[in-house]
């Protein structure tokens, strides 16, 4: 009889299935990865062309390629929550179907930096949304190497 191989990890829980936490150590100063976080033309490098203003309250867009297949536009609608320089970046996200929290937080360490990415507000319940988490968690995990590369040219 063939053996069936043991389940991956632990199945996740309903709260692991609402956001997506990402945290890396970047070897590079907080002011050098705040920069490639909140200038645009830095951000457009490593994300999506944008015309982001570090201001609280200010409503800005991302744009990218739109991916008809579900229905995604290429236009992520944005706002910024919270802000403040070098520690923390909170962003309302919408890609015009769900609304989405986006939260990056930075902590000195050492002579670097620990980035914490927690971006919030998934459906555990909605297919749809759960394979957009998916696909997304990989996306920043990528980002974040892309934000490291840039913060060391800086």
């Amino acid at each position: 009889m063939p053996q069936i191989p043991p389940p991956a990890g632990p199945p996740e829980t309903a709260e692991e299935r609402t956001a997506i936490r990402l945290d890396q150590f970047l070897a590079h100063p907080p002011a050098k990865v705040w920069r490639a976080l909140t200038e645009p033309e830095l951000l457009a490098r490593w994300l999506m062309p944008n015309d982001f203003k570090p201001e609280v309250g200010h409503r800005f867009t991302f744009t990218t390629t739109p991916k008809k297949a579900v229905g995604f536009d290429g236009v992520v609608h944005c706002e910024v929550l919270a802000i403040e320089p070098e520690k923390l970046l909170r962003l309302a996200w919408s890609d015009g179907r769900v609304d989405w929290t986006v939260t990056w937080r930075l902590e000195p360490e050492g002579k670097g930096t620990r980035l914490f990415l927690d971006h919030e507000g998934f459906d555990p319940d909605d297919e749809l949304q759960q394979m957009s988490r998916r696909i997304m968690g990989g996306g920043w995990h990528r980002h974040f190497t892309t934000i490291e590369a840039l913060a060391a040219e800086l």
